[in-house]
């Protein structure tokens, strides 16, 4: 079978090399059956029928309205973990950055005309800043990126203070056994040196740095924010940066607050900006759709559940249904009714939404597929 991929951003030759033949890389297709993108807003875009997948080659989904693709059962992929090492390094060099005044005297120094060497013996002195060894780090969000950031930094002999109330069991396996769990974010906030922000943004994250949070923290904390902008309030930050509750804000989501401000460190988005990351990202997005396209099989999906099974059988039918009762009993009684046996099958569920597998011993007809469309909660079925 054919396939079309739509690409709205430009995407990493190595990924786009993953599909090979059978598939036609289209700009412009009217009628895709994949799309692959980076940061391209999708939320006004009408979507066609034939599309199944989309994949952003990156982690952040914000500029993609995944619970309409979810309604029209359209399964929306990320790249967890494909970036990580290049924002661990960037989180590393912030910390360095927010307490050494490096940026600071760099600007300083390329100021200097003349006796620049007798200039910089003199004013060297403000911007002496303490290092990072022996230091508290908070880190909160315990995911890819966060285990890397709390690892590496025990490895520069800081004491660690990890938080994340719905760590992965892959996460908890990969994180140091030096750093400490802390049960609540007041914990993080009263004993870190330097806060580092590693979760998504949503409506019960937004914010999560403002007034109140602030006076809970230690006078002169470090705060670095590369996960999303909203994470923190602009102008409670602002204020405690002037009352000298922050020492310094690294964050890479600039605005036009957060721009030539005293204590703000503004960086221009580049926590993934490294041809190892894009190349990663890529190469994941890619692998991810074709596998979804070719097998049914889900990976790193945010809106349908994880599904994987090896595929056996005559035919493969998968269905993106609603997660409500009695979904696979009704798809089961439509084949039994056709006389068609399942050889093996799987069924998921992540909040509203479940995803079914199944692996007929011989071809389904189509009287019997077009009874598992017509059942109420079905999104979508696929005939593999």
């Amino acid at each position: 079978m054919n396939y079309t991929i739509k690409t709205l951003n430009k995407i990493a030759k190595i990924g786009l090399d993953k599909f090979g033949e059978g598939y036609a890389l289209v700009d412009d297709a009217a009628n895709p059956d994949g799309i692959l993108l980076r940061s391209a807003s999708m939320h006004d875009m009408e979507f066609p029928e034939s599309l199944l997948s989309i994949a952003r080659a990156g982690a952040g989904v914000n500029n993609i309205p995944v619970d309409k693709c979810a309604e029209k059962g359209i399964v929306v992929f990320n790249t967890p973990g494909a970036n990580a090492n290049a924002v661990k390094e960037l989180a590393i060099t912030s910390m360095l950055i927010s307490s050494r005044k490096i940026v600071e005297g760099i600007n300083w120094a390329n100021s200097l005309t003349q006796d620049v060497a007798k200039e910089v013996e003199k004013g060297k002195a403000q911007f002496v800043g303490p290092e990072i060894e022996g230091k508290v780090l908070g880190v909160i969000g315990l995911g890819a990126i966060g285990v890397l950031i709390a690892n590496a930094a025990t490895n520069l002999g800081m004491e660690v203070l990890g938080y994340d109330p719905y760590i992965s069991v892959d996460a908890a396996w990969g994180l140091s056994r030096a750093v400490r769990k802390a049960n609540d974010l007041k914990t993080i906030f009263e004993n870190a040196d330097f806060i580092t922000l590693h979760m998504p943004y949503n409506a019960q994250t937004k914010g999560t740095l403002n007034a109140a949070t602030f006076a809970q923290m230690k006078k002169g904390v470090r705060i670095i924010n590369l996960s999303r902008g909203e994470l923190v309030n602009d102008d409670d930050i602002l204020a405690a940066i002037e009352d000298g509750t922050v020492g310094a804000y690294v964050t890479d989501f600039p605005n036009e607050k957060m721009i030539n401000r005293p204590g703000v460190i503004a960086i221009p988005h580049l926590g993934a900006s490294t041809p190892e990351s894009e190349d990663n990202c890529a190469e994941m997005a890619a692998k991810q759709t074709k596998a979804y396209l070719e097998t049914g099989n889900i990976r790193n999906s945010v809106n349908f559940p994880n599904c994987e099974m090896p595929m056996s059988g005559e035919q493969r039918i998968t269905v993106a249904h609603k997660n409500i009762p009695n979904m696979v009993g009704q798809i089961s009684t439509a084949l039994a009714d056709a006389k068609i046996n399942i050889k093996d099958m799987i069924n998921k569920s992540r909040g509203d939404y479940a995803y079914t597998i199944l692996d007929l011993e011989t071809v389904s007809s189509e009287e019997s597929i077009e009874k598992i469309k017509a059942i109420e909660g079905v999104l979508r079925v696929r005939v593999i």
